[in-house]
């Protein structure tokens, strides 16, 4: 797997986590949702994703998702 791959899996299981805890748990999980939301909006317009960064630095292997 690659970065853009790994970013999209951890995103995507993020939120539907989220939704699940905020219903069966306690509504304030709903703001993890929210986070991760907001952290995508503010890498699609910056560029910058802290978790890709990370994942770089910890020597995952990084090509385009859409080559």
């Amino acid at each position: 797997m690659n970065v853009d791959r790994i970013i999209h899996l951890m995103a995507g299981t993020l939120v539907m986590l989220g939704i699940v805890l905020s219903h069966y748990a306690h509504p304030n999980w709903i703001w993890l949702s929210l986070l991760v939301g907001l952290n995508l909006a503010q890498s699609g317009v910056t560029g910058f994703c802290p978790a890709a960064f990370l994942l770089k630095k910890a020597g995952v292997k990084d090509s385009s998702c859409c080559s």
